[in-house]
This record gives structure tokens, C-alpha cells and sequence, in this order.
């Protein structure tokens, strides 16, 4: 009766498991793993929020498949801010930057290609590509001191996808990545913009957690970029940290004749389901706004969590240390030795014994055991409590 794209495993897991129980019986969950800003005691501008969602336009339906161009244009200004120059026709307004992958996925390939993607990564990117039916091929990321982009064997994922039934028709590349907070280095950039000319492929820049970078690198941005067919995304979720709003886009760069024809063939996708919301598109240049008191907000529970988390780690005893992280909202530990547990039993064990939930390596597709995946967004009360926990569920193993 079900197509085989939607044959997941539904069952939850321990982990899961472990959660719900804990907060049926009406124990406390410390959550390590919280990423919804809404719910992480930060002060929004109501005042400048609310009557923005209030305006005459929000009652006129005009269907632009593009979006409405003062929306466009504040999107433009936004890049421009960040020294790129982006036209607003090259912007198309989706209600999110999921919906902004599956347009894409449908523009350029056909059922049975393939992307390559980061890995470590977020998940997300397998159940969007299967709900195409694309294939992900993974090309790794690894850390000595820092990340990198393990270019040979990227190149090994390319000639494995030229050897497919299928074939590999874009490349993501996630500017920080998700969870390991790496940024593409501009040398790494370039490389990929040269294979992608070579193979004769499409670059897909998520760009969602550019603006919290929390070193002194550059942050420069693929949005403009003339010497490869470029779609860069972003939207509202993280830049604004609303992501109730739903509102996310598409910046179209490239060489003229790819970037002419990808900008008609999105038009037709885009018209044919008009998904963004009138209201918050009209609203749009008054919530990019928001972010200039949100975004400093954000940075200072950022920093302030991973000196927390840097403190902690000082134990002799805690048995693990934090790796290099760059910018976006999350930290990973190394655990210094095999403890014989594995990353699920042991935030398994986390949850019940400790009421403090963190994500295993495994959920983000690290290759070995080891690692856990926690979030910098919560309350500094919270956190540092988890952290408490965790370092002393640490020292015991």
C-alpha cells in the first residue's frame, strides 16, 4: 500500500524510549540537545515582530512564483551587507530551506542520481534525497586539530558516482557545517568549484548558520559566485533564530547561460505549489531586521555555554575533550579512551540514570564510537548543570 520511500524503521530507539518515561513519570529531562531558540529564554522584539505580521499587504494575494519582490530585496540587501552582490531575480522565497532542497533535488537530477554530502552531517539530508529518490554519496570530513574536507577521497565519491547506475548531479557543502561547526575553507571552495566544472556539477551551499561564527576566520559567503552554477540557502530559522516564521530562500549564481536557464526551469517548481506565506513574506525585511538584537544575544549564550563546557572539561576525571569548533550552534566531545560502552548506551544510560539527554556521533553519521553531540543554546543554568552530570557519568566509566 506504502511506497518503498517511506519504509523507515518507525519503532523508537532506546534513547527515545529512555525520554519518554522519564517525562511520563513527571522526571526532570535536562536537555543537552535543545536547538529551538524559542525555547531557549531569549528576548524578542515583540514590538517590531508582531505589527510586521499585521500589514495591508498581509490581506492581498499577488502570486509571484519568485516571492514578492520587496521580500526579494531585502534578501539582496541582507548579502549585500555581507559584501556579495545578489540580484533580488535571482531569489526565490521557499517556506524553508527543507522545501528549498526538494526544489533543487527535482531541478537536477532524476530518480536514481545521486549527491554528494558531508558526513559527518545532519541527517536530514537522507530522508529528503530517499523522498526524491536520489541516493546521498557521502564524502568525509576529518579532524586533525581541526576539520577539513578529505579532498581525495571526495574525489573517490565522484568517480563512484560516475560508475553508478544513476548519476551524481550536485555537491552540498555546509558553511559551518552541522554538528562540527566547520566553515568551507576558500581553498576548499575553490578546489570543489573546479570539480564541479570538471564533472559537471551543481554546488548547493547551506548557509544557515554562517552569521555565528565564533572565531576571527572569514566569512565569506557563496552567494555571487559567478564560476559554478551556485544555489546558496538560508532563511529566518537561524539568521533570525524564528524559525515559526517559515521562511527560507534560494540565491541563484553562476555563468550566465547555467544561472539563466536553472532561474526558468525553478520558476515553473516554484509556481506550482506558491508556498510562502503571503504575511510573513511581507514582513520579511522587518524580521531580517530582528536579528540585529537577537543574533548578539545568541552569540553571548554561545560563548558563554562553550566556557562552560571548556571549564568542566578541566576535571582529570572527565574523560573527554571538546573539538575544535569554528561557528553554528553546536559542540562535540571526544571521549580520550574506549570505555567499551557505545555512543547510544551510553547516552542511553545518560538519559535514565542522569535525566540528561545528548545526541550520540552516530545520529550525524560519525564512522566510529565515541563522540557525543551537544547543543549551545540552552539556559546557562541548565547547561551548566547538564554538564555537571554528564562529566561526572563520564568520570564513573
Amino acid at each position: 500500500m506504502f511506497a518503498r520511500r517511506t519504509d523507515w524503521p518507525l519503532e523508537p530507539n532506546a534513547l527515545t524510549r529512555e525520554i519518554e518515561s522519564r517525562r511520563a513519570r513527571g522526571l526532570p529531562v535536562i536537555d543537552l540537545t535543545e536547538s529551538n531558540p524559542t525555547r531557549c529564554g531569549f528576548a524578542y522584539d515583540s514590538a517590531a515582530i508582531l505589527p510586521a505580521l499585521s500589514i495591508p499587504a498581509a490581506l492581498r494575494y499577488a502570486p509571484d512564483p519568485r516571492g514578492p519582490g520587496e521580500a526579494r530585496r531585502a534578501v539582496a540587501e541582507y548579502y549585500e551587507e555581507r559584501g556579495a552582490r545578489v540580484e533580488a531575480e535571482s531569489v526565490f522565497l521557499t517556506a524553508s530551506t527543507s522545501e528549498a532542497y526538494s526544489y533543487l533535488f527535482r531541478l537536477l537530477a532524476d530518480p536514481g542520481d545521486s549527491v554528494l554530502a558531508p558526513q559527518p552531517s545532519y541527517p536530514l539530508f537522507d530522508f529528503l534525497a530517499g523522498l526524491n529518490d536520489l541516493e546521498v554519496i557521502p564524502y568525509p570530513l576529518v579532524y586533525d586539530s581541526k576539520w577539513r574536507i578529505d579532498l581525495d577521497k571526495f574525489i573517490a565519491r565522484l568517480e563512484r558516482g560516475r560508475r553508478g547506475i544513476g548519476v551524481t548531479r550536485a555537491v552540498i557543502v555546509v558553511h559551518p557545517n552541522n554538528p562540527t561547526g566547520s566553515f568551507v575553507k576558500p581553498e576548499e571552495s575553490a578546489k570543489l568549484a573546479e570539480l564541479c566544472r570538471e564533472y559537471q556539477l551543481a554546488m548547493v551551499a547551506d548557509e544557515v548558520f554562517s552569521d555565528y561564527a565564533l572565531d576571527s576566520q572569514s566569512r565569506f559567503t557563496h552567494a555571487g559566485c559567478d564560476s559554478v552554477l551556485t544555489f546558496t540557502l538560508n532563511g529566518l530559522s537561524k539568521i533570525s533564530a524564528l524559525p515559526q516564521m517559515k521562511l527560507g530562500w534560494i540565491v541563484v549564481s553562476g555563468p550566465e547561460d547555467a544561472r539563466r536557464q536553472a532561474v526558468e526551469r525553478l520558476e515553473i517548481i516554484a509556481d506550482t505549489y506558491l508556498s510562502v506565506s503571503t504575511p510573513v513574506a511581507s514582513a520579511a525585511q522587518e524580521l531580517l531586521e530582528t536579528r540585529r538584537s537577537l543574533q548578539p544575544q545568541l552569540m553571548t549564550r554561545l560563548r558563554h555555554n562553550l566556557a562552560e563546557l571548556d571549564q568542566g572539561l578541566k576535571s582529570p576525571r572527565s574523560g573527554a575533550v571538546r573539538l575544535h569548533v569554528e561557528g553554528g550552534w553546536y559542540s562535540i566531545l571526544k571521549l580520550e579512551t574506549n570505555s567499551g560502552i557505545s555512543d547510544d548506551d551510553l547516552a542511553t544510560t545518560l538519559a535514565r540514570d542522569d535525566g540528561v539527554l545528548v545526541h550520540p556521533g552516530h545520529f550525524y553519521g560519525f564512522p566510529d564510537e565515541g563522540h557525543l553531540v551537544l547543543s549551545l543554546l540552552p539556559n546557562p543554568g541548565t547547561f551548566a548543570e547538564g554538564i555537571g552530570k554528564l562529566i561526572a557519568r563520564l568520570g564513573r566509566l
